[in-house]
């Protein structure tokens, strides 16, 4: 298993079309994916779960991953974070 502390970079945070984008990503591995804020652990691969985070700007979260491909969906999904989900801000 991985884990990795992220910070929701983007202006917009977590919402609707980044958890898709995140949620669409993350569905092409096999691994299993989880976002946890707090006390809260969520499937990441179910949009719904996703949003329910209420990821604005600056929120930290753990990402974790555990499977045969879970280092490369950690360097995906770290790497589209980090690419502000492909929005300009």
């Amino acid at each position: 298993m991985s884990e990795r502390e992220i910070t929701i970079i983007n202006r917009l945070g977590l919402h609707a079309r980044a958890a898709s984008k995140f949620v669409n990503l993350a569905k092409t591995f096999g691994s299993t994916i989880e976002l946890v804020n707090g006390d809260i652990r969520v499937d990441g691969k179910r949009i719904m779960s996703v949003m329910l985070l209420g990821a604005s700007q600056n929120t930290r979260l753990t990402l974790c991953t555990d499977g045969e491909d879970a280092d490369q969906a950690m360097g995906a999904l770290c790497d589209l974070i980090e690419d502000r989900f492909g929005e300009a801000e």
